[in-house]
């Protein structure tokens, strides 16, 4: 919200300097983003007019003007604007002024010249030229009452400030100047110049039929026709100028207008072309297949989530948003519709970003204005129609103003007591009540209760905090004792059998990788050939084309950092991410933290690309593998166990991916990024190995429990078991696991022997050997050689009978 400080004062004028009323409104909550002249320093510059202009003897682009500064003699000037001629007032550097500093931060001083022969006395000036703005088009040219010899800061009020505030969404009341002033009334006790609305008597009987079909949409509908206008009148130099500093460029003298009302109160309003209206306006929600070309070139498509004005042919305005192309003013019109009305914030709220775009109206609307003042904004905007496009034929009609839903206030409790207890203060029952009175909130007193009931411009008062906050910000925060806290703090223990996501971070990176964060948009391409997901959660409005869906994986987002480090020539790519994905779920239901319909998991998700380990002499480099990787994995669970199946999935070559399982469960999925997809994506060297978790399952860990040392000794024996290539070796693990009983300690695959296919052995072409290590162990007595050989006979036997294993000769 940007406005002039003068503008400000007109309503209400404290005694404060501009910079105590900056810091006021920032510790009320409206905080003062900014603080900026409306013109830089520079002097000497006055207001003159061009008595006479005649062509330059020696350049066919100048031209010599007599100008009168106020002075005894009018001064010769020599200008190059193409606008410079007799009649108009202009600004005049007279000699010896000092015009705004120039890029390198010196001002130009204006001295006697002479251009092509002919001496100039002066410099007639550009708003470019006084760094008013980027116009350099011509002269700045002034109204006709200027006065002539005024100094122009003077005439134009230069040494104004503009004031940006940067106001939260639950201050919709504050995005008026008038609505700043209340508030600023309300923090100093000054007088606010409360605003008068003297009815514009009506000449015309006729009214615009007006149908309300949607109450939830709108809740007041107001307005009139005025008819014999000229659209095609200036707009006052004073309305130009404050809406400039508002940050808004003159358009017509109607539309401005509307966008003067707009900042002066609050109001958004809507003036249709009469006479391009079809039969009646019908206010409703938007039907599907319709469509509407908006004020700005825009054509888009509607739907029942879309409230619009209609009239009985088409779609003329999105309702509480932008009008449409088909009623707009134009230099043509003679006869309008000014309407004001009051739109739910539900019902606006989000639908312009629908469209890629936002407006002044719905940034208004969608935080509540004010319902109560339709009918005196519309004869605001009727009285000023009158002054500025006023002819002799005008004509206003008779004020329509429908109420079908206007919102009822509920009111809120305050008790004194808590109130005291929140902020931290002593607070009186009396303090409360002088703030609600200088806030203009109507209340009723109880022995230490205030029932408030919120006025029709204040949409964020709901609960009893809402009212606390209202009292200590008026009160002043720098009230506020300066204590330290006297509650106990109490550490909340986290349970010893999850760990932190920051020591699983740290885990993570002491394996060797490097954390990366990445947007939760990403390109629908990935989720379609890396995730297998047809049917994305898509943004409404992405920040940029191509992200423009929310993942269901962290896979596409590690891959492309792995593409972004390719591109700078990076050797080893060794990088992890912890991570919401979003996919669609039925039941889910809403909450604080869910979204119905749309799970939001935590994963976490990691790849590695190039060499195994870092580059050195004592070893050859060795490309990153599937086991590698695995390692990794079974070091950061340790000392729960993980298992691991073949499985397949969209991004991973199906020969060398696994499914990973904890205590049976599944829990992600690791292996080597397709062939396919490493050519899609460019990606150079050796295939990448990726893995994708639950984060949950990530987090559980087991907790140590303490064990005697064993009184016996332990006993190896080395198994080589000839079995079939399709075997795996979690199968014979569990055989041997099964029949192992009370002796079996461990059981360790550490070699696998697959002869070549010239080698004369007693494998055959579709067999191999795996040799076990059995560690044997009985805590209560020392092993003999008979109890040995039973088990590990018997563990030969299981593994002979389930998967047709032999000892290799």
């Amino acid at each position: 919200m940007q406005f002039p400080e003068s503008w400000l004062r007109e309503f209400c004028n404290p005694p404060l300097s501009t910079e105590q009323l900056a810091e006021l409104l920032t510790m009320s909550g409206m905080e003062v983003e900014e603080l900026r002249p409306v013109a830089p320093p520079f002097h000497g510059i006055v207001v003159a007019e061009i008595l006479a202009a005649e062509q330059h003897p020696n350049a066919d682009k100048l031209r010599v003007c007599q100008v009168n500064a106020g002075g005894p003699e009018p001064l010769q000037i020599v200008c190059g604007a193409p606008n410079a001629r007799a009649g108009i007032k202009v600004p005049l550097a007279t000699v010896g002024a000092e015009l705004p500093p120039g890029e390198d931060g010196k001002p130009f001083k204006i001295g006697v010249g002479k251009l092509r022969g002919v001496e100039s006395f002066g410099m007639l000036c550009s708003a470019r030229e006084l760094k008013l703005s980027e116009d350099h088009g011509g002269l700045l040219e002034l109204s006709a009452e200027a006065h002539v010899g005024e100094d122009i800061r003077k005439h134009l009020n230069l040494d104004d400030t503009l004031f940006t505030l940067k106001l939260t969404p639950n201050l919709g009341h504050g995005l008026s100047v008038f609505g700043i002033a209340r508030e600023v009334a309300a923090l100093t006790g000054s007088p606010l110049l409360q605003a008068g609305f003297p009815p514009v008597a009506p000449t015309l009987a006729d009214k615009l039929p007006v149908r309300i079909e949607a109450p939830d949409l709108c809740g007041r509908f107001s307005g009139r026709i005025v008819k014999g206008i000229d659209t095609q009148a200036k707009t006052p130099a004073w309305m130009v100028q404050r809406l400039e500093r508002c940050g808004q460029r003159s358009v017509t003298a109607l539309v401005d207008i509307s966008n003067y009302v707009m900042f002066e109160y609050g109001r958004p309003s809507h003036i249709f072309d009469l006479d391009k209206i079809s039969g009646e306006l019908v206010v409703r929600w938007g039907r599907a297949g319709e469509q509407l070309k908006l004020l700005n070139g825009n054509t888009v498509q509607l739907d029942e989530k879309v409230g619009v004005i209609a009239d009985a042919r088409e779609v003329e305005s999105l309702a509480g948003i932008m009008g449409g192309d088909h009623t707009a003013v134009s230099d043509d019109t003679r006869n309008v519709y000014v309407e004001a009305a009051f739109w739910w914030p539900e019902a606006v709220m989000g639908r312009g970003r629908r469209y890629n775009f936002s407006t002044d109206a719905g940034h208004r609307f969608e935080r509540g204005v004010d319902p109560s003042q339709t009918v005196e904004h519309i004869e605001r905007i009727t009285r000023l129609i009158l002054d500025i496009c006023g002819t002799p034929d005008i004509q206003v009609g008779a004020m329509d103003d429908q109420q079908p839903n206007v919102p009822v206030r509920q009111p809120v409790r305050l008790r004194v007591a808590r109130a005291a207890k929140v902020i931290g203060m002593p607070v009186t029952q009396a303090d409360c009540e002088r703030v609600f009175t200088r806030l203009g909130l109507p209340f009723t007193a109880a022995d230490g209760v205030l029932t408030v009931t919120p006025p029709s411009w204040r949409f964020d008062l709901q609960i009893e905090e809402d009212l606390i906050e209202e009292i200590i910000r008026v009160l002043g925060y720098p009230t506020l004792p300066s204590s330290a806290p006297l509650a106990p703090i109490v550490g909340r223990a986290r349970s010893e059998s999850r760990q932190s996501t920051h020591a699983l971070r740290r885990a993570v990176a002491a394996r060797d990788y490097f954390e990366t964060i990445n947007f939760s948009f990403v390109e629908e391409r990935w989720e379609r050939e890396l995730a297998g997901e047809t049917n994305p959660i898509k943004l409404l409005n992405p920040i940029a084309a191509p992200l423009s869906v929310m993942r269901t994986s962290l896979i596409g987002s590690l891959v492309q950092v792995l593409r972004h480090n390719q591109a700078r020539r990076a050797t080893r790519v060794r990088v992890f991410e912890l991570g919401r994905v979003f996919k669609r779920d039925a039941a889910v239901a809403t909450g604080p933290l869910a979204v119905a319909g749309i799970a939001q998991p935590l994963r976490i998700g990691g790849l590695a690309w190039g060499p195994a380990d870092q580059q050195q002499w004592s070893q050859k480099d060795r490309a990153v593998d599937f086991f590698d990787v695995k390692g990794d994995l079974e070091a950061l669970f340790a000392p729960q166990a993980l298992s691991f199946e073949a499985a397949e999935h969209p991004a991973l070559h199906p020969g060398r991916s696994a499914r990973v399982s904890l205590n049976g469960q599944p829990i992600g999925i690791v292996g080597e990024l397709h062939p396919r997809w490493r050519q899609a994506y460019e990606i150079s060297g050796g295939a990448p190995i990726v893995f994708e978790l639950d984060l949950d399952a990530a987090l559980t860990r087991t907790l140590p429990q303490g064990q005697p040392l064993p009184r016996q000794q332990a006993v190896q024996r080395d198994l080589a078991l000839v079995v079939k290539d399709g075997v795996p070796h979690d199968a014979l693990m569990a055989a041997i696991a099964a029949v192992g009983g009370a002796l079996l300690r461990s059981a360790r695959l550490f070699d696998v022997f697959k002869p070549a296919a010239t080698a004369t052995t007693d494998l055959q072409a579709d067999e191999r050997s795996l040799a076990v290590r059995l560690e044997l162990l009985d805590d209560e007595a020392t092993l003999t050689d008979e109890r040995i050989d039973a088990a590990v006979a018997a563990i030969v036997a299981a593994a002979s009978q389930q998967l047709g294993a032999r000892l290799r000769g």
